[in-house]
């Protein structure tokens, strides 16, 4: 089934729910939760509750403007649409540039996963062959990276789902060697609930929010959704839900199965779990579980930058060539400049491998804000548009409009502020003031010249 502007309606239901939840569940919780919880303990929960608050107000402002028009490149055409041009034109090469971006940081990963096994292995090299892999996936027709991240992702909850339930079980029942210091006390009887007080859920907000990075992706896939009026909103309300359960949930039993302030900050505390739990074999299997959390997010920024630079050639946003599918409904021109670009992080991966990762991730995550912040403003906008009768409401509404929206806009410009506490990821605060400087020029130059 195609739709007008001749992308294939392929993606099922089952497909979008994991696409997006493969999409953020990734490194951010696999491996950069050992760092958050050494900064905030058991306060991390907290960190992890207050930005789950945030990105249910985001998904449901998002679902409601799915619902009114689904359409590929979403959330730049809802902000061309009723916040101007410009907006729709950074909006959309930002989540682009976010999205690349994201990908070298999930190519470094695989990087850094692999030498686990093979310490002698370039670290670039992993990288470079895993790109070439999901490259080649993403050129088939979409169903095939639909069923390819279903895959992916069903991986990764199920591992989830085991931890939990085994770690519930040593919990309650005091099996094994944790058994006997396991309970749920651990959360506040090592130097309570909150260790780092409340700087230190501040301080971590920024990893939290890389964490939940991408569970907008239901957006990019609109376009190619298959009864999208009723799998779009249905599947932004159960990801929701999932992603708390999955993140609260999964650091709340490994906290209580282990205080706090005995993990390692520098392993993953899902690796820590399994060992202590007495699976054979842990780390290699976490290690397996890892370098597909890394591939399937990889794999979804293959897959949203070559949609979004497809909905910005359709609007003459970008050269034509990326408004031009290829016999099997791929954006073919935009996968290939997009996975091109991130050859970069390989270049990085040679020269800079140990500041590489944190420097990728922060970069990413301002590209993230912004879409962020302009999903809620454009809701915002096309709630008053909908209020003066100019354009049609949907039944699927987000609750709260429109003190939730600024609420949420504030929240979100302080995770952006708190970048500049932390040397490390202060460099985002450097390039982004360049990189929409950049768009602006080009907007003017460019786009609204032609």
């Amino acid at each position: 089934m195609q739709q007008s502007d001749g992308l294939s309606r392929s993606l099922k239901g089952r497909h979008i729910q994991l696409i997006a939840l493969g999409g953020t569940i990734g490194v951010g919780l696999f491996l950069g939760s050992a760092n958050a919880i050494h900064k905030a303990g058991p306060g991390l929960l907290l960190s992890y509750a207050i930005g789950g608050i945030a990105i249910f107000f985001i998904m449901r402002a998002l679902g409601e403007l799915l619902t009114y028009r689904p359409v590929a490149g979403s959330f730049a055409s809802y902000a061309e649409e009723f916040v101007g041009p410009l907006a729709g034109f950074i909006t959309g090469w930002s989540y682009w540039f976010m999205w690349v971006v994201t990908a070298m940081a999930e190519l470094t990963a695989i990087g850094v996963y692999v030498r686990f096994w093979s310490p002698d292995t370039p670290q670039w090299l992993p990288g470079l062959i895993a790109l070439g892999i999901l490259y080649g996936t993403n050129m088939l027709a979409v169903r095939v990276y639909g069923e390819l991240e279903f895959w992916f992702a069903l991986l990764k909850v199920v591992t989830i789902v085991v931890l939990i339930g085994s770690g519930l079980a040593v919990i309650f029942f005091h099996i094994g060697a944790l058994g006997a210091t396991a309970s749920f006390s651990n959360l506040w009887s090592h130097q309570g609930f909150l260790p780092g007080g409340i700087l230190g859920v501040l301080l971590t907000l920024q990893i939290v929010m890389f964490a939940y990075q991408g569970v907008e992706l239901i957006g990019v896939t609109a376009g190619e959704a298959e009864n999208p009026e009723v799998n779009l909103p249905r599947a932004t309300n159960s990801i929701i839900f999932r992603i708390l359960l999955f993140y609260i949930g999964a650091l709340a039993v490994i906290m209580a199965l282990v205080p706090w302030d005995q993990l390692d900050p520098n392993m993953s505390p899902f690796v820590m779990m399994f060992d202590r739990i007495g699976v054979p074999g842990a780390a290699n299997i976490i290690n397996v579980v890892v370098i597909t959390a890394a591939a399937s997010s990889c794999n979804g920024g293959i897959f949203s930058t070559g949609r979004m630079l497809y909905s910005l050639g359709l609007q003459r946003q970008a050269p034509r060539m990326f408004g031009q599918l290829s016999p099997r409904h791929i954006p073919a021109a935009g996968i290939h400049v997009s996975a091109a670009v991130m050859l970069i992080g390989t270049v990085l991966n040679y020269f800079v491998p140990k500041q590489v990762f944190t420097w990728v991730t922060s970069i990413s995550l301002v590209g993230t804000l912004w879409v962020w912040i302009i999903i809620m403003y454009s809701h915002m906008k096309y709630r008053s548009a909908v209020a003066e009768g100019r354009v049609k409401g949907v039944s699927f509404k987000m609750p709260g409009w429109p003190f939730v929206n600024w609420a949420v806009m504030v929240f979100l410009l302080i995770v952006a502020a708190m970048f500049w506490l932390d040397p490390d990821t202060r460099v985002a605060l450097y390039i982004a003031p360049f990189w929409f400087a950049l768009l602006c020029v080009a907007y003017y130059l460019g786009v609204r010249r032609q």
